[in-house]
């Protein structure tokens, strides 16, 4: 559910003395205390106790704020440094990892500064290190945020620039073409089956070490370890998709450390859903907006000549599909490569009218522009390996996260299910998501997402149709977070709300974000402006 770009899919596939010291250092930026029995059991109190110890270090310890290494394409006044937290939590003094961090400081007056805004992209598995470009973009939607905040963003455990993890070579990973994720016989089910199997072995052998602690807990209690060392009392958070789960789960254990929380295009928190019904629930709904985008194509017929309904898009899309699994476009472009580029119109209004352009181009006569615009780059090594990477972290994140069935002949019949009726994304998001049920690392039970002592209200932005997240998970999070507003974006559908201009919803952020108030009921907007071919 990544919120940063779209999945790539592949083919497969302390003492007690101790803690009293780190309380009296931490006193003056912990805050109240976590919400230890948020998931229940003594390892969630051990983890509470070794995020206060941890947080207390990071507290007297800061950050070293430097100008950015030139290979993070992050240019002055972005400032870049580095955050150390325990690998284990139940062992804060034991093997400490590094976490990626870079800032920049409000556009506003001292006066004006509200502290930091700490924002997470999605995922899992993507940098949020790009966050501070917002400003230095000069982009209008987060200028009045950015008078009051410094706009903070972190690469989570995993990522990129902080210790990363990897489970394949990268380039490897993006070779192509890969199978057809459409399994036409149980052959090519038991090939796929391998392929995930050894992904999952692959993960195990390259970053072993780090895969039990590879969940979105850990990944909440290293927030709480930034905050400290930003020196905030209080977190700011922002997050889209992921990042949504991430901060439900930080309110939940951490309830009285947040101050504003911004949740943009919600992952349902509900113990069920994580992960295994979630990605199957959003198989259906990736069907429903891959319809409206053909809609929209042929409603645009005069500008594209892919047909003026629906059936003749879906039509084009269908030969388009076998001529690729016959014979790959390029040698290089079949059906799983066409479902990675195509997939980011279902995603992000913004991507209807260069995917629909590509997909005329081809139906015109020009294959190139799809296979220049499909097919891996080879020669591209740092974008391949922070392809892997973000699959490898969102592989290990999710997997970890939940116990996931592991029974092939319910993923056989889930999936056969959905696929008769949502042929689009299904049989792809199965074989990205396999290698959980063969998962080395220890399997945890999801955080029971609720409302602790000190939440203040959240606001939660949701679009209707939401193919990524589904609205029931926006409705779900209001429910469980007492005292949060929801924001629903009726008749539309792009994944991440908060980023696009709607007059109706934009102001509305921003005077949250300024003063804490929220509507004193939901709101219901009308969409944002339909993308224009």
């Amino acid at each position: 559910m990544r919120g940063s770009r779209p999945k790539r899919r592949v083919a497969a596939f302390g003492s007690a003395g101790a803690l009293v010291t780190a309380t009296l250092i931490a006193g003056a930026v912990a805050a109240p205390t976590a919400n230890a029995n948020a998931g229940g059991g003594h390892g969630q109190d051990r983890e509470a106790r070794g995020t206060a110890i941890a947080a207390a270090r990071a507290a007297k310890a800061g950050i070293d704020w430097q100008d950015c290494p030139a290979d993070w394409n992050l240019a002055k006044p972005i400032q870049c440094g580095y955050v150390t937290v325990p690998l284990d939590y139940a062992k804060p003094y034991g093997k400490q990892i590094k976490l990626a961090v870079d800032r920049i400081g409000n556009t506003g007056t001292e006066a004006e500064r509200q502290g930091a805004l700490i924002y997470n992209p999605g995922g899992p598995g993507g940098s949020g290190l790009r966050f501070p470009a917002r400003v230095t973009n000069k982009n209008a939607v987060w200028a009045n945020a950015a008078k009051a905040y410094d706009f903070v963003g972190f690469d989570p455990r995993g990522v990129g620039k902080s210790t990363p993890i990897s489970c394949v070579d990268p380039q490897e990973f993006v070779k192509a073409p890969k199978a057809d994720p459409v399994p036409g016989s149980e052959a090519d089910k038991l090939a796929q089956r391998k392929l995930a199997r050894e992904y999952a072995e692959g993960c195990q052998e390259r970053s072993g070490w780090m895969l039990p602690h590879m969940t979105t807990p850990n990944t909440a209690r290293d927030l709480d370890v930034i905050r400290a060392a930003l020196g905030e009392k209080k977190l700011n958070f922002l997050g889209v998709s992921y990042g949504t789960y991430l901060g439900a789960v930080y309110g939940t254990l951490f309830p009285g450390h947040v101050r504003r929380m911004v949740v943009d295009s919600v992952v349902n928190p509900s113990r069920e859903k994580i992960w295994y019904q979630a990605n199957l629930d959003q198989d259906v709904a990736f069907e429903g907006r891959w319809k409206d985008w053909q809609d929209w194509v042929a409603k645009n017929d005069a500008t594209y000549h892919l047909g003026d309904t629906r059936a003749e898009v879906q039509q084009q899309w269908l030969k388009l599909r076998a001529t690729a699994k016959k014979s790959p476009l390029g040698g290089v472009v079949g059906p799983a490569e066409l479902i990675s580029f195509f997939q980011s119109a279902p995603y992000y209004d913004s991507q209807w009218a260069p995917v629909a352009a590509v997909f005329s181009k081809y139906v015109a006569g020009d294959t190139q522009a799809l296979v220049d615009a499909a097919a891996p780059d080879l020669s591209d090594t740092a974008g391949n390996a922070a392809s892997e990477n973000g699959n490898a972290v969102y592989t290990a994140v999710e997997c970890a996260d939940a116990k996931w069935p592991t029974s092939w002949q319910r993923w056989d019949r889930d999936n056969t299910r959905l696929h008769k009726d949502h042929p689009f994304m299904t049989w792809a998001n199965a074989w990205m998501n396999l290698p959980c049920a063969t998962w080395p690392a220890k399997q945890q039970t999801p955080v029971n997402v609720k409302t602790g002592k000190g939440l203040p209200g959240v606001l939660i932005v949701q679009s209707e149709r939401d193919a990524a997240t589904p609205y029931e998970g926006a409705v779900e999070l209001h429910k469980r977070f007492k005292g949060s507003r929801l924001i629903t974006e009726k008749d539309a559908g792009s994944h991440g709300v908060t980023s696009l201009v709607n007059p109706c919803i934009n102001p509305r952020v921003d005077s949250y974000l300024l003063t804490g108030e929220l509507d004193a009921a939901d709101v219901t907007c009308a969409p944002h402006a339909t993308p224009k071919p």
